[in-house]
């Protein structure tokens, strides 16, 4: 009777296949674009130019891997790439915390005009020209803190955090106050951990903004070479090995693209940039969606 009683119908086993075809389709389109710049980057320089290559190198080679890795500033580079995802990470989540958490007070009365102070600032800026004097007057240029101070605070991630602490019930923090818990306590000991999947998700958000941001280095530090981030090391390679295609005539052009392609450059280095991102992801991953989820839930 159990057996019959779960039996599927045909119906029901066509839409099944239908629906493992079409997450097939889904995963190979999602998978493919990963899988053609990997080929790419592990192909020889000239055999790319060649095209034609899809999910496996043709004529496999480390060579633009080793070019990229013998860049002298490269582990500088990588070093001051991950010293500011982590410290602007930690930073940008604490921030955002703590005053989301004093937002989502009902007794803090200027509550609302700080929101609307914090909302204007998503919609309008100063600009290039006086951001730069501000960092300037702030003696910020040429030191480590440019990176990470100016974007210390993000209404965005604010706004996403004090939605979620909204949606918990507020009568954990009554008893809390019962018991003799002042306000810092209430929110390291009983906010904090029921925050961890929207937490997560801004960890995330910040992370692969301070990793993949490279143009605060060039404005700001691009001559300071203990200041270097990965990302404008490895658009400085990019650079050159474009210049260096660019600048041949027909009679060593052949000799030139034995040596070098900007494509296979290109891919391996984001490659280099991209698997670090990949690495953290499975770890943060299940209060990613948890966090997404259950704030659409609460909102």
């Amino acid at each position: 009777m159990a057996s019959k009683a779960f039996q599927m119908t045909k119906s029901e086993r066509a839409f099944d296949i239908f629906l493992y075809v079409f997450l097939t389709i889904v995963m190979i389109v999602t998978l493919y674009p990963f899988l053609n710049v990997l080929a790419i980057s592990f192909n020889e320089s000239t055999d790319t130019v060649r095209g034609g290559i899809y999910i496996w190198p043709r004529a496999f080679t480390l060579e633009n891997y080793e070019r990229i890795f013998s860049y002298t500033g490269l582990i500088q580079g990588f070093k001051i790439s991950l010293l500011r995802t982590i410290s602007g990470t930690l930073l940008g989540l604490i921030s955002a915390s703590m005053l989301a958490f004093t937002l989502s007070r009902p007794e803090f009365r200027a509550r609302k005009f700080v929101s609307v102070f914090l909302a204007l600032t998503m919609y309008f800026s100063g600009g290039m020209v006086p951001m730069y004097i501000l960092m300037r007057d702030m003696n910020l240029i040429g030191t480590f803190w440019i990176y990470i101070l100016p974007g210390a605070v993000s209404a965005f991630n604010v706004f996403i955090i004090r939605s979620f602490m909204d949606g918990l019930p507020f009568a954990l923090q009554e008893s809390a106050k019962l018991d003799g818990a002042n306000d810092f306590k209430i929110f390291y000991k009983i906010i904090l951990p029921l925050c961890k999947p929207v937490l997560a998700t801004i960890a995330l958000f910040l992370a692969v903004g301070q990793w993949n941001e490279w143009f605060t280095t060039y404005l700001y530090n691009g001559n300071k070479a203990h200041l270097t981030t990965l990302q404008y090391e490895l658009m400085k390679v990019l650079a050159t090995t474009n210049q260096g295609s660019g600048m041949v005539n027909a009679n060593d052009m052949a000799q030139q693209m034995a040596q070098i392609s900007p494509e296979s450059i290109k891919m391996a280095i984001t490659i280099v940039v991209t698997v670090p991102i990949l690495v953290v992801y499975p770890f943060l991953q299940k209060y990613f969606v948890g966090g997404m989820t259950l704030g659409a839930v609460k909102a």
